[in-house]
C-alpha cells in the first residue's frame, strides 16, 4: 500500500487537472454511473464534532475510494483545522486496498475546484469582482480556485475577525494577480461583487439578498448543523444548482439547512433545485439564461469528489515515485 502525507498530496495535486476531473465526476453522478451512498456519522456531542464516513466509486476515474472525515468546529483559531481527513483506495477490479491518502488536503483542494467548476458553468464570463466570505482554509481555496475559471481582478475579504482578514488580504494579495483588500463587513464585500464565495461556518446567514447584485454567482460551502449561510430570499430569487438532489436534500448529516430550512417553511418547493452540476455538464438542463440571473451552487460535498482527486494525486505519486510503501500483511 502506498502511503502520501498531506505536504504530497498538495505537491501532486494539479488544481487544474482537479477542476476537469470534477466535471467528469459530476457527470458520472448525474447519469447514474457512479456510487456515492449519502454518508452516514458517529456524533461526539460533547465536542459539537462528528466523524463521517464517505465511500465513492466513479468509473470515469477507475477509481474506488472511502473517506474518514471528522468535523470538530471548536478547532476553529487553533492550530488545528475543523475538518480532517483520511482517504483510503482500492482497486476497483479486486478490492484490495492500494493507498492510504491524507484528505485534509483533498477535501480543502477538491471543494474550492467545484465551487470553481460551478463558476465556469454558471457565473458571467467577464466576472472579475470576488467577494470571499470568511477566513479560514475554504476562503484561501476558493480564493485561487476561481482565480483559474474567470478573470478576476478584485478580491474583497471579510470575516468575524478584522486581523484575520486583513492577514489573509496580504496573504492572497502576495500569491494573487488581482487586487485584494480586506473589507469591515460581508455586506461591504458582497456589495456589487460578480462572484460571492460563502466559507464560514455561520449560525445566521452571511450572504443576504439585499447585498448581492444583479447577476451575481453564489457559491456556499460552509456546514454548521445549527445554522446556515445564505438567506431565504436569496434561495427563493436564485437559480439553485447542487452536486446532487438526493445529497442536498437528505437529513443531517448529509443535507443543507439553506435548502431544507425554506423548503420545510414553505417558501420555495423542493422543485425550486433547479439543476445538478453533472446535468449542466451532460446539456440535461441550462444553466444561467440572463446575464441579469442570480445563480447559486450550494455545496455538501460528495464522495465521488475526494475519489476524483484521490485518483489524480495516486496517478501522479505512482508516475513521480512519491510515497511511502507499506505491507499490510
Amino acid at each position: 500500500m502506498l502511503v502520501l502525507g498531506r505536504s504530497q498530496v498538495e505537491r501532486l495535486l494539479d488544481p487544474d487537472a482537479l477542476i476537469d476531473a470534477l466535471a467528469g465526476a459530476m457527470a458520472d453522478l448525474s447519469a447514474g454511473r457512479a456510487s456515492a451512498p449519502g454518508r452516514i456519522a458517529a456524533l461526539v456531542p460533547d465536542r459539537e464534532g462528528f466523524l463521517a464516513a464517505m465511500p465513492g466509486h466513479v468509473p470515469s476515474a477507475g477509481v474506488l475510494a472511502g473517506k474518514l472525515v471528522s468535523l470538530f468546529p471548536r478547532n476553529a483559531g487553533t492550530a488545528l483545522p475543523t475538518h480532517q481527513a483520511l482517504i483510503v483506495m482500492f482497486d476497483p477490479g479486486t478490492g484490495e486496498p492500494v493507498a492510504l491518502l491524507d484528505g485534509t488536503a483533498i477535501t480543502a483542494a477538491r471543494t474550492g475546484a467545484c465551487s470553481a467548476l460551478s463558476a465556469r458553468l454558471l457565473a458571467r464570463a467577464d466576472a472579475s469582482v470576488l467577494a470571499v466570505l470568511g477566513t479560514g482554509v475554504q476562503a484561501r481555496s476558493h480564493a485561487r480556485a476561481m482565480c483559474r475559471v474567470r478573470p478576476v481582478r478584485e478580491i474583497r475579504v471579510a470575516g468575524r475577525d478584522p486581523a484575520k482578514a486583513a492577514a489573509l488580504a496580504r496573504e492572497l494579495s502576495a500569491e494573487l494577480d488581482a487586487d485584494v483588500r480586506a473589507v469591515a463587513t460581508y455586506a461591504e464585500a458582497a456589495d456589487g461583487a460578480d462572484i460571492v464565495a460563502a466559507t464560514t461556518h455561520a449560525l445566521e446567514p452571511v450572504v443576504r439578498r439585499p447585498w448581492i447584485a444583479p447577476g451575481t454567482h453564489i457559491t456556499s460551502v460552509g456546514y454548521n448543523p445549527a445554522g446556515r449561510e445564505v438567506d431565504d430570499a436569496t434561495v427563493a430569487d436564485a437559480l439553485v444548482c447542487v452536486e446532487s438532489r438526493e445529497a442536498a436534500l437528505a437529513p443531517f448529516p448529509t443535507g443543507s439547512n439553506d435548502l431544507l430550512d425554506p423548503i420545510r417553511d414553505g417558501v420555495v418547493t423542493a422543485d425550486h433545485v433547479h439543476a445538478e452540476l453533472g446535468e449542466l455538464i451532460l446539456g440535461r438542463r441550462p444553466g444561467r439564461e440572463s446575464a441579469d440571473r442570480i445563480t447559486l451552487y450550494k455545496s455538501v460535498g460528495v464522495a465521488v469528489q475526494d475519489a476524483a482527486a484521490a485518483a489524480l494525486v495516486l496517478a501522479a505519486a505512482r508516475e513521480r515515485g512519491a510515497g511511502e510503501r507499506i505491507s499490510l500483511r
